[in-house]
């Protein structure tokens, strides 16, 4: 199993940036694929980034490509989320998720379903 823990969410004005962490704690992880996703008050938890623990390959949402960057360090076991240019619209609650199928598909997934592992979320709030 693998426990995650986020940080780095915070208040931000729009333009701004943030960096939220994820760190990884468990067996077999190395072979997962890590993920973020989002979810705003009255939304479903949407996709937003991931990345595969093994070569590092990312995948973006098309509403973040360009301005979220995601990346690992393996010496840290940590999962990094850059935000940069915020809007309000990504006003949310971000979680950092864990796909342990990702060793047997070698298939990143963008759905919530596919991910059996979850933090507890951190809060981002950009004003406008």
């Amino acid at each position: 199993q693998v426990q995650l823990v986020e940080s780095g969410g915070g208040l931000v004005q729009a333009g701004g940036s943030l960096r939220l962490s994820c760190a990884a704690s468990g067996r077999s992880f190395s072979r997962y694929a890590m993920g973020w996703f989002r979810q705003a008050p009255g939304k479903e938890r949407a996709f937003v980034a991931a990345i595969t623990w093994s070569d590092g390959v990312t995948y973006y949402a098309d509403s973040v490509k360009g301005r979220f960057t995601i990346s690992r360090d393996d010496a840290k076991n940590t999962v990094y989320l850059q935000l940069n240019s915020l809007k309000p619209e990504d006003t949310a609650v971000y979680y950092c998720a864990a796909d342990s199928y990702y060793g047997v598909t070698f298939t990143v997934r963008t759905t919530t379903a596919s991910y059996d592992y979850w933090g507890q979320g951190t809060q981002v709030t950009v004003s406008s």
